[in-house]
């Protein structure tokens, strides 16, 4: 049986028994990726990065290669595209995968590359009709996620956009933090101290910070 047979086989397997979530095809798909190359490794809810907590951490001695991040099976890829969690990603991952674990995309700098799903789902969502054009190509999107270079920043205007990205990032999340009451803490403390000596107009809305 081959890898990507397997896969699909233990995906119904888990599909069929009811009694699946989002994490039980986690390990199904880490042995996937580590199947394309011997030398690389796959971490499973590696540590928090500063634009969030993508599921997977790909890197190869020591050296990261990108992240995927993976839905429950049958979730919509298009409406997950659209979400503040992927934009965030988009902005700020060089090189990333959106899976529902039967569907791929592949995207490099937030730009979409190559797209193919290895299986139909039935109506019931209990069987996978395996689809072998969308393997060979599931196949290649992985080769070049794999082996592919994210240029360095080389000019004032690159620089510009990934600076301005990291911006909105902070931004987003000290509002976040802000509107929270629970973990507000130290950082309302703060701004309500520069409402008072500074800009009195200053508010906690992520248009206005």
């Amino acid at each position: 049986m081959n890898t990507f047979s397997k896969y699909i086989k233990e995906i119904e397997f888990y599909l069929q028994s009811d009694n699946a979530t989002e994490h039980t095809y986690r390990p199904i798909l880490k042995s996937l990726i580590e199947s394309f190359a011997t030398e690389i490794n796959v971490v499973n809810e590696p540590k928090r990065i500063k634009c969030g907590a993508p599921d997977f951490l790909v890197f190869q001695k020591q050296q990261s290669i990108g992240y995927v991040e993976a839905k429950n099976i049958g979730t919509s890829l298009n409406k997950a595209e659209k979400t503040t969690q992927l934009t965030r990603y988009f902005n700020s991952l060089g090189n990333l995968i959106l899976t529902d674990h039967i569907e791929f995309r592949w995207y490099v700098k937030g730009e979409p590359r190559l797209t193919a799903k290895i299986a139909k789902l039935s109506k019931n969502k209990k069987q996978l009709t395996p689809d072998l054009e969308g393997i060979e190509q599931t196949k290649k999107i992985f080769q070049q996620f794999l082996n592919i270079n994210i240029p360095l920043v080389k000019t004032p205007k690159e620089l510009a956009t990934r600076m301005a990205n990291i911006a909105q990032l902070i931004r987003e999340a000290i509002a976040t933090a802000l509107n929270d009451e629970d973990k507000g803490g130290t950082l309302r403390d703060q701004l309500e101290s520069f409402q008072n000596v500074l800009l009195k107009d200053l508010t906690g809305r992520s248009g206005v910070i």
